[in-house]
């Protein structure tokens, strides 16, 4: 249908003119000095009008584009030179995560000697020799980052910091995190960079506030928060072990989540137990060993001993539903040990024994013998903990 249209569109246009380049319309005369005449039909004059001013048009533009070719073919150059820039910025990039670091730092000197913003090039150089151990080329590199925009600095310092801690150069990288925490850069990138300087300093108090926050902003899963927290938390309680009463507060500050987790009091009830404060842990304790058994956390149970009977009788009401668990056995023969009970410590001890054979044990009974003066029975469990040592 819209082609039918077009059609006759055409050819009522064609009969028009048709019609009227029919007509006579008159002529057009033109007369110079010295009685000069032309003199020519109006048909032709329009005629050649319209060629006329097609020719003057098609002169000016041609003139036009005469005057204006240096400026095109800048334009045409710049934009060239642009395209090779980005393209070396693209090759120095897949090379660079390819771990063709050589290949990678050529490509970058190409990008930057043609960009307009080398921020990007000379990065990505100065970490491709920093992965070539080149230190020096390094150094020169991040210096060139002096003369560019002022917004790449972050991310200087961003990789200065990060370069540093993977050199494990942890108190350069210290200064420059610290540049970025006076201009208030803090956001998560940042923060796990502090974590990884603070953790490497040991300063614990910095790595669990920073873990905390990073948990809070989901950069860290529990499962990765947690190991930070464990050591963190412990190496705080290790510090507190001469001073009882800054131990007690150390452990109390422990939020309750993080106190609930079963390798950290494995690891905390030696230490409690050594200065004295076995009963700050052992409610703590109790309460996981109700929840969910286990025969290791069992086993540190001795390290109450200094409750006795309270402890002793809690652990004989475990033994009821746990008679053969070997932990419970040696937690028990500990705990009578040390409320003088030698004859229930040996026959615990020995239960223990009989259920998993381990060196503990057998110094324990060991020990036991010593007190009751018994050497021979002394000698032979020293000499099997020292054979399974052995073995």
């Amino acid at each position: 249908m819209r082609v039918l249209i077009w059609v006759i569109t055409i050819f009522a246009l064609a009969v028009g003119l048709s019609m009227l380049v029919g007509h006579d319309w008159g002529y057009v005369q033109f007369v110079a000095p010295q009685w000069y005449r032309v003199q020519m039909s109006i048909k032709l004059f329009v005629v050649l009008l319209l060629i006329g001013f097609i020719v003057a048009h098609l002169l000016t533009r041609l003139i036009q584009g005469a005057l204006s070719l240096p400026e095109v073919v800048g334009r045409w150059r710049e934009r060239r030179r642009r395209q090779r820039a980005d393209r070396a910025l693209r090759d120095a990039l897949l090379t660079f995560h390819e771990g063709r670091y050589a290949q990678a730092l050529k490509a970058a000197e190409k990008a930057y000697a043609a960009s307009d913003h080398p921020a990007t090039a000379v990065l990505l150089a100065a970490r491709a020799a920093h992965a070539l151990r080149d230190e020096p080329r390094y150094r020169a590199w991040m210096e060139r980052l002096d003369g560019v925009e002022e917004k790449a600095q972050v991310a200087r310092l961003m990789t200065e910091a990060e370069l540093a801690i993977n050199s494990c150069n942890f108190q350069e990288a210290a200064e420059k995190l610290e540049t970025l925490r006076r201009d208030g850069h803090r956001h998560i990138a940042a923060l796990r960079l502090y974590l990884r300087v603070a953790s490497a300093q040991r300063h614990w108090e910095e790595v669990l506030k920073l873990t905390r926050q990073l948990r809070k902003h989901k950069a860290l899963t529990e499962e990765q928060a947690q190991p930070l927290l464990r050591r963190a938390n412990i190496e705080r309680l290790r510090e507190q072990v001469g001073n009882g009463e800054a131990l007690a507060e150390t452990w109390k500050a422990i939020p309750a989540q993080e106190r609930d987790d079963r390798q950290l009091v494995a690891k905390a009830m030696p230490l409690f137990a050594h200065a004295g404060q076995g009963r700050l842990v052992r409610r703590t304790l109790e309460r996981l060993l109700d929840d969910e058994w286990d025969s290791d956390l069992a086993r540190l149970y001795a390290c109450c001993a200094e409750e006795g009977s309270d402890c002793l009788a809690k652990g004989e009401g475990w033994l009821r539903d746990h008679p053969s668990d070997p932990g419970l056995l040696f937690a028990l023969g500990r705990l009578c040990a040390e409320s003088g009970l030698w004859g229930k410590a040996e026959s615990y001890y020995a239960a223990s024994l009989g259920q998993c054979p381990e060196i503990g044990a057998h110094l324990a009974l060991a020990h036991l013998f010593d007190r009751l003066e018994r050497p021979v029975d002394a000698q032979r469990h020293y000499r099997a903990a020292a054979e399974m040592a052995a073995a």
